[in-house]
């Protein structure tokens, strides 16, 4: 079914102007549900479950995990704060960045691939 045999459908099947009752809210109501099933499970949701498995991440985060940040700088986490995290660079260089800067936890099997 086309959207235009839709549309012919609904207009058919609407009451005509100037008759409207109690049931012409019927297949408004329902588009309105559809359309928010459709937001919810193709935006909302997956989302929601992103940002849980995030956070889940965050929480994880130990001294010796070797990150990168959001910005794109590889290091590794030397000290841990409630809000920052500290990490090395380089030999003698420790930055501190909030925790919420770490994009990934980098996988020593994945950072052979990535070289």
């Amino acid at each position: 079914m086309s959207v235009v045999h839709a549309a012919e459908l609904a207009y058919a099947s609407a009451a005509p102007p100037g008759q409207q009752g109690p049931q012409s809210f019927i297949p408004t109501a329902l588009m309105f549900a559809a359309m928010f099933a459709i937001f919810y499970f193709l935006l909302i949701r997956p989302q929601q479950r992103q940002k849980q498995e995030r956070e889940r991440m965050l929480r994880t985060l130990k001294k010796g995990d070797r990150i990168v940040t959001t910005s794109g700088l590889h290091g590794t986490v030397t000290g841990l704060g409630e809000h920052t995290i500290t990490v090395r660079v380089a030999d003698q260089v420790k930055l501190e960045f909030d925790r919420a800067a770490v994009g990934r936890i980098v996988v020593e099997g994945q950072a052979d691939r990535d070289a």
